[in-house]
């Protein structure tokens, strides 16, 4: 069904309720945030009763952005009174890590995504993978439900669809991407300030750090992938408000020649978070599905159950043979 046909799905099932659970990826970026607190917005605008949950709280990056005083951490809730789920920008349903287990068997559950991997976990689902984000499917219900736009919605919105197109770089970024940023524009939004805040900006510590971490990187398969892997001790170096992971991205994806960039970070001694993007034609999506992730072409995700030394030999194995050296 066409996704028009299924918002209205969606908006049949907000009609019949009155509670809602609001949820989104573990860690989550801009777009995640983003859509999720503009979607507990519009039910708070329609009279709802609304909780947003995480598995982790709202990163002190993103802290800038409306209404993140909304976002619960999921480990500091015992159990939540809802009737709809409404899951945001979430390939799989694994992905909201310790909310999953505040989910109640049987009560519906709503699906909005824009990854090409996503498994359709949700009883209603809304995926969009030609979306450049799902903050701009977002915008493509508000639009429909004839919400009047506001300064809230329209600074969550541009964040969101701000990063995840890379500030409009990435093959994402459509015409129609382009026309909801400029209907979000006239709300007073100053891009130069959210670029500033979003982007820019990285302390004289966290630059020494930062420095000793690209130094330490690793140049594989003639050039064409950069790999970091992120030690505990290493992370913990850094103040909280760095965003390391995409600073990293930022810088390594602009060197000439580079194909894949992947970084790993150690969450545990067994358990390592394995974040991938590329350029050109390789297809990370598909790599991190061997490994029961997902994501994007350009930009995906998953988790190698091993030691850093030990996931980043089989990761780098991986892209290897994937292009075919």
């Amino acid at each position: 069904m066409k996704q028009m046909s299924r918002f209205k799905e969606v908006l049949k099932l907000i009609g019949r309720h009155q509670k809602f659970l609001v949820s989104t990826h573990h860690n989550p970026d801009a777009d995640a945030l983003s859509s999720a607190l503009s979607m507990a917005l519009y039910l708070k605008s329609r009279a709802k009763k609304v909780v947003v949950l995480n598995e982790d709280a709202c990163p002190d990056w993103l802290q800038f952005l409306p209404s993140t005083s909304l976002l619960k951490k999921a480990a500091d809730v015992k159990a939540v009174d809802y009737e709809v789920a409404i899951i945001l920008d979430c390939g799989d349903l694994k992905r909201i890590g310790g909310v999953k287990n505040l989910l109640v068997q049987g009560k519906p559950i709503v699906n909005i995504d824009h990854h090409i991997t996503n498994d359709r976990f949700g009883t209603i689902n809304v995926v969009d993978a030609k979306a450049s984000s799902t903050c701009e499917m977002i915008f493509s219900f508000l639009k429909e439900t004839k919400t009047k736009l506001n300064k809230s919605y329209a600074d969550l919105l541009y964040a969101g669809i701000m990063t995840d197109t890379g500030s409009f770089r990435f093959e994402n970024t459509s015409a129609h991407t382009h026309e909801v940023i400029s209907q979000l524009l006239p709300f007073g939004i100053s891009a130069v300030d959210m670029y500033q805040r979003l982007y820019v900006g990285m302390p004289v510590a966290d630059m020494k750090i930062f420095s000793e971490v690209i130094s330490q990187a690793k140049l594989l398969d003639h050039n064409r992938v950069f790999c970091v892997s992120l030690a505990k001790k290493v992370l913990s170096r850094f103040s909280k408000s760095f965003d390391l992971k995409e600073k990293l991205f930022t810088f390594l994806r602009s060197v000439d020649g580079i194909e894949v960039v992947v970084i790993l970070t150690e969450l545990g001694s067994k358990e390592i978070r394995i974040n991938l993007r590329s350029q050109n034609d390789f297809d990370v999506a598909s790599l991190a599905q061997q490994f029961d992730g997902g994501g994007h072409k350009k930009a995906a995700g998953c988790k190698i159950y091993d030691s850093l030394e030990r996931a980043q030999k089989i990761i780098c194995l991986a892209i290897h043979r994937k292009l075919g050296i």
